[in-house]
């Protein structure tokens, strides 16, 4: 019961992107057609439950044991950016459809902030390894939801007739302070 509440609070209640403003460059960058929506979205998962993992168990068997706690943020950014280097190359070797599939994805990755913010997260709140892959999947999933609905709402928009003044960024921040709003609605489920 308890990997099922953190699954819908995850996903839907502390939004990573519309709850707790992780991961906005690549929500506002990535969003213009739902094809590279739902690439990033797929990329960011794999990267993120992968990332979790190798930070975890980096924090309680190597900074926690020697004191070196301080050291967390810096870490864990070297850490992400070698593991989305390691996934680049191997996936260039074993596999260049999928490598060409999510293309320009998987470089984005290393400087999405929710990756860093779930690392970091998942320490503060004190969960064990299954729990925080689970946080690491649940938020990822959240993360490509939000991202997928805005660039479906994105390619309807461009389609219509929008004031000369809203056009471009300005809509863009309506609309994703409107789903925000949306996602409010979910936040009686984890209470």
């Amino acid at each position: 019961m308890e990997y099922i509440l953190i699954f819908i609070t995850a996903v839907f209640v502390n939004n990573v992107v519309l709850s707790q403003f992780l991961g906005i460059c690549p929500f506002l960058g990535v969003s213009k057609k739902v094809e590279t929506a739902m690439g990033m979205g797929a990329a960011v998962t794999f990267v993120l439950a992968l990332s979790t993992m190798v930070t975890f168990l980096i924090q309680k068997y190597v900074l926690d044991a020697f004191g070196l706690g301080f050291m967390q943020t810096i870490t864990f950014i070297l850490v992400i950016a070698a593991l989305v280097q390691m996934v680049e190359i191997i996936l260039k070797k074993v596999s260049p459809a999928l490598y060409q599939a999510l293309g320009v994805f998987l470089p984005l990755i290393t400087t999405n902030c929710c990756v860093l913010g779930v690392a970091i997260l998942v320490i503060q709140k004190d969960y064990n390894l299954l729990e925080s892959v689970v946080y690491a999947i649940s938020t990822a999933l959240g993360f490509a939801l939000a991202l997928i609905i805005f660039a479906g709402i994105r390619e309807q928009i461009a389609m219509t007739n929008v004031p000369k003044g809203m056009q471009g960024t300005p809509i863009a921040l309506v609309t994703a302070g409107l789903l925000a709003m949306a996602f409010m609605g979910f936040s009686g489920i984890g209470a």
